[in-house]
């Protein structure tokens, strides 16, 4: 438990090791269970401040379920993530792009939690549901946007990485020096104690034909970039989908407590409801 607490003081504060530990795949498991134990204990005790809003029952539903919100979108996407660098030509591997996501979570788990007594306190003060559901989906986008910042600075140190790895392989694999010439001793300027000697070996760049055909550059950074965002986009939408399926986080006040209500509707429609009732009065 101790060292899940002090992975985020290392993720926050010392990035670049972090890049370099999942590029070169050192005691990934150990870190990944470590960010798994720091954003699920993160992501509950934050849950159980929403639930709060509509009693201890509510708060313990909400507990479980806002860690289960942010894994099950995680096992949901992961796939899709691997196969993209995979059909491109990258070569991370699913054990990586795991530990790059939790990255992602963990951050926005810890951002989360360091905005719950802000979220208490308006929801003693304020008594508002419609402003307090509200405030605290402002919230999660925020820490959101955080934690995604984040996963595009790692999968572009990642892409740095795997490009420098592949340009070095290719120089060494195309780089062929000449053999040093024997001294050409010409016979009449041997007689006058002169030694006539060929010029200096010069080192030329030819393919290796031996080696086989040509390999297949790595891919783009730029094309692995935009996938990204597109992953990103996707990793939202079924987050968002995901959340109201799972709902209630809040609880309705005046309503009995319900684990889970019937699907209908969507997300944004009771966002852009809840914000239209806010401004109406």
């Amino acid at each position: 438990m101790a060292n899940s607490l002090l992975v985020i003081e290392r993720l926050l504060r010392d990035r670049d090791g972090i890049w370099d530990q999942i590029n070169e795949e050192r005691d990934l498991k150990q870190l990944t269970g470590q960010m798994l134990v720091s954003s699920a204990l993160s992501l509950a005790l934050y849950g159980a401040v929403l639930g709060f809003s509509n009693g201890a029952v509510q708060a313990a539903a909400s507990f479980v379920k806002l860690p289960l919100l942010f894994l099950a979108t995680l096992a949901i996407c992961l796939p899709t993530l691997y196969l993209f660098n995979l059909v491109f030509g990258a070569k991370l591997s699913v054990l990586q792009a795991l530990t790059l996501i939790m990255v992602t979570i963990t951050v926005t788990a810890v951002l989360t939690l360091a905005f719950a007594p802000i979220s208490l306190f308006f929801l003693i003060t304020a008594q508002s549901y419609a402003f307090f559901k509200l405030l605290n989906v402002g919230i999660l986008m925020l820490t959101a946007m955080v934690g995604l910042r984040f996963l595009t600075a790692g999968m572009r140190a990642l892409n740095e990485h795997q490009e420098a790895k592949t340009l070095a392989a290719r120089r060494a694999a195309e780089k062929v020096a000449i053999p040093p010439a024997e001294p050409v001793v010409v016979e009449g300027a041997k007689e006058n104690g002169a030694v006539l000697t060929a010029p200096a070996p010069v080192q030329v760049r030819i393919p290796d034909f031996a080696a086989g055909p040509p390999q297949r550059p790595a891919a783009d950074g730029s094309t692995s970039m935009t996938l990204l965002y597109i992953w990103i986009l996707l990793f939202g939408f079924v987050g968002t989908q995901l959340a109201w399926t799972l709902r209630p986080f809040f609880g309705s006040p005046g309503k009995d407590f319900q684990l889970f209500r019937s699907i209908g509707g969507t997300f944004y429609a009771d966002v852009f409801d809840t914000i239209g009732r806010l401004l109406g009065g």
